[in-house]
């Protein structure tokens, strides 16, 4: 029996603690939004799990239908969705992101 998009996204996100839907990869993302969301991670030093929505077409339109958001990226923290880049840079920005993930036991080694 195969496993369904909507059980693959759930599998994935219960897999990791935070999990980043994106286009392209960390090293290359293929469009700003998920490079600034790459960006506000890794100046945080928190390990994630990406996954490329560039290279699964159902994945793509899958997890706009699993979160109810039409936009990618998309991160989720412990099985939570968060939001997509706009939503996680003004997190950043206002000082809440770090709380955030404290909170939910997400080490953050913020570099300077």
């Amino acid at each position: 029996m195969s496993e369904t998009i909507h059980e693959r996204i759930q599998r994935q996100i219960a897999s990791d603690d935070v999990v980043l839907y994106m286009k392209g990869t960390p090293v290359m993302p293929m469009c700003g939004f998920s490079a600034a969301v790459v960006q506000v991670l890794s100046h945080l030093g928190v390990p994630f799990q990406a996954h490329n929505v560039l290279d699964d077409p159902e994945l793509r339109q899958g997890i706009k239908e699993f979160s109810s958001w039409p936009t990618i990226p998309q991160l989720y923290v412990k099985g939570e969705f968060v939001g997509g880049c706009d939503i996680v840079r003004e997190m950043f920005q206002a000082g809440e992101l770090v709380p955030f993930l404290a909170e939910r036991g997400i080490v953050v080694t913020e570099r300077a």
